[in-house]
């Protein structure tokens, strides 16, 4: 298994859960899982729950079996909740069942649709939706009225929108009154935000890519298994392989 990058020398000690997860066997709560179990061995002595790690320890584990994760991508409809609905809304789980218990790897809202990876894998949360890593998402957009240069000008430079000041981003014309977009983060409705500090209301929002992930031929509901090669390059760009 391909380590992410060491920890720095001033995060020496570190709690045990942490330093597995720098090591990629799992997310910091199933690292509490595993000590709980019996499976981690400090020094060669059994880990217990907030046991501190040096530099030069010896961290080891026994009868380790890495968790059967899963990887989708799915086609979210609009009109569906990613997580949290309400009484009155549908959630992912009201319109689509999966063969595992998943989760999305962050959302759309409710009013967009579009490309959700859908896993059971923790380790990836952090790695993937961390804004500080720069990682692409792309979208197509709709919006109320032609378009002009400048308005693609304006859309690819940093925007305060309020909540936040966005990173620049990259821009290209679809058609009179669309475009396609290119984000390295991903505010609470950013787009539709964006999109309203220049005067247009957004009619249609669809994301179509997450770095190397596209939609392809997903249709609204439709999901499908990654493929090796795509996982591979995913995990990867992302430090974990």
């Amino acid at each position: 298994m391909k380590e992410t990058k060491g920890p720095t020398k001033s995060e020496w000690p570190m709690r045990i859960n942490k330093y597995l997860a720098h090591k990629n066997y799992a997310t910091r709560r199933g690292a509490d899982t595993l000590i709980s179990a019996g499976k981690v061995f400090l020094n060669g002595k059994k880990a217990t729950l907030g046991d501190q790690v040096n530099e030069n320890d010896e961290v080891t584990l026994k009868d380790f079996k890495a968790a059967d994760y899963v990887y989708y991508a799915y086609y979210k409809p609009s009109d569906v909740v990613t997580l949290s609905a309400t009484q009155n809304e549908k959630s992912i789980g009201d319109v689509v069942e999966f063969p595992e218990k998943v989760f999305p790897l962050g959302r759309l809202d409710k009013d967009s649709e579009g490309l959700l990876i859908m896993t059971n894998d923790g380790r990836l949360t952090d790695k993937l939706l961390n804004p500080a890593n720069d990682h692409e998402k792309e979208y197509y957009v709709e919006v109320d009225r032609p378009i002009t240069h400048e308005f693609l000008v304006k859309m690819s430079q940093k925007i305060d929108i309020g909540i936040h000041v966005t990173k620049k981003s990259k821009v290209r014309r679809a058609d009179k009154n669309s475009f396609d977009i290119i984000l390295s983060e991903g505010k609470n409705r950013q787009i539709r935000r964006m999109c309203g500090v220049l005067g247009f209301g957004v009619k249609k929002l669809k994301r179509f890519r997450i770095m190397n992930i596209a939609l392809g031929k997903l249709k609204p509901n439709q999901f499908r298994k990654l493929s090796t090669r795509e996982l591979s390059a995913l995990f990867k760009s992302i430090g974990l392989s």
